[in-house]
């Protein structure tokens, strides 16, 4: 892609998320979206593929659904309160809003566009909608929790973290993996959202840390599938051995990272009172642990058993600095984890 137009497509993302970050307004929210929905398109079809044509279609016919759905509610909200505010909402209109951000976001049962969209795109986009496309719906999200439906959240939730798990029980790709992982973990963001907005803020931030060096893992050894990642060993079996972790991490195994946000939650639940749901979350959860374990499990018994002693297989990949950076936070941050809560 020309690089001034990628510079004004990375710019015009940017701007969309802030619009929406800085909006008190729902007409300014839905604007701020529909830049980010318009900004990422090129992006996804930037390689000429009928694969990427496909996914941006797809991608763009959900988001323009839910927009539509946010922006009816919104001016029938506004018609019944006689104001635009975000958080001044009225009670069917809550439900509708709520369930049109939680379409542009991906949670179960909406989830349909997900997994397909990431297996078409490249790597590169697949990072900007796991991550930063997700900032600006769950910003609202958060800013109208206090007005959901826990019933609503509670029932998204625990369908998120079971299609989460199950869906990614049989998958050779690592995109539709890491599309499955963020079907559960905004599983869990989405279940603790009444009870406490900050652990779901807390959830998003880390989950954004693991995901994003997961990718840049991937993008750096240039692997859409396991078997690569396998073969990729002789050229940087350091990497490698950091992405395990990273997806070990994404599990939810201690000391890691991707430990603190589950247990934070879990004991949340208790203290709420509400432990029949935490004990069906954590069995619920037990499909993605199989899963991750499932994956690590294969990239070491695939590794090559002989790795011949020349020197033209260490014609290493470059790591970027950044790379390095969101590895070590994906792995290491579980000690600091009580410090952000108390910030956030």
């Amino acid at each position: 892609m020309n690089p001034t137009a990628l510079m004004i497509m990375l710019l015009s993302l940017a701007i969309g998320t802030t619009m929406t970050l800085m909006s008190h307004h729902w007409l300014l929210a839905w604007i701020g979206l529909e830049i980010n929905t318009l900004a990422i398109i090129p992006l996804m079809t930037k390689t000429p593929h009928p694969r990427a044509i496909e996914a941006a279609t797809k991608y763009f016919l959900t988001q323009a659904s839910a927009s539509a759905l946010i922006l009816f509610s919104a001016t029938m909200n506004a018609w019944k309160t006689g104001e635009w505010s975000i958080t001044l909402l009225s009670d069917p209109y809550t439900i509708t809003l709520s369930m049109a951000l939680m379409m542009k976001l991906g949670l179960a049962p909406l989830h349909f566009w997900l997994p397909e969209v990431i297996q078409g795109i490249p790597l590169s986009t697949g990072l900007i909608l796991s991550t930063w496309q997700k900032i600006a719906p769950m910003t609202l999200l958060l800013q109208i929790s206090h007005l959901t439906d826990l019933k609503l959240l509670i029932t998204m939730g625990l369908t998120s973290i079971l299609i989460g798990g199950w869906g990614g029980i049989n998958q050779t790709q690592l995109r539709k993996v890491m599309a499955f992982s963020s079907i559960g973990h905004l599983g869990w963001m989405v279940l603790i959202l009444k009870f406490s907005p900050q652990l779901t803020l807390l959830n998003f931030l880390l989950y954004t840390t693991m995901t994003a060096a997961m990718f840049f893992s991937l993008m750096s050894i240039s692997s859409t599938k396991i078997s690569e990642i396998s073969s990729s060993w002789p050229k940087s079996p350091i990497l490698v051995t950091t992405m395990m972790l990273v997806l070990l991490s994404l599990a939810g195994l201690p000391p890691l990272t991707g430990f603190s946000p589950k247990l934070l939650i879990i004991l949340e639940l208790a203290k709420q009172n509400t432990l029949l749901l935490a004990s069906v979350t954590m069995l619920a959860s037990l499909l993605a642990l199989f899963f991750y374990l499932r994956l690590t499990y294969v990239m070491i018994l695939t590794l090559p058993p002989h790795i011949p002693p020349s020197s033209t297989h260490w014609r290493t990949t470059k790591n970027s600095p950044l790379t390095a950076t969101m590895t070590t936070l994906a792995l290491l941050i579980f000690p600091l984890s009580p410090t952000f809560l108390l910030i956030i």
